[in-house]
């Protein structure tokens, strides 16, 4: 198990009932970036790699 797998399964427990817009989600991580900016990079990867998701096809 790596170390994200807990948060992972945290936000799952937590909030794995909800329903939020992409634009919620967009907006949460704008806001994790600009309190960890060390982490942008990261997060920029993520969100290309959702945003492309149906590309795999």
């Amino acid at each position: 198990m790596y170390f994200t797998d807990r948060g992972i399964e945290e936000l799952e427990n937590r909030r794995g009932d909800e329903q939020v817009s992409l634009a919620w989600l967009a907006g949460r991580l704008q806001a994790f970036v600009d309190l960890n900016p060390e982490f942008e990079v990261s997060i920029e990867r993520l969100a290309t790699w959702l945003a492309r998701a149906d590309d795999e096809d």
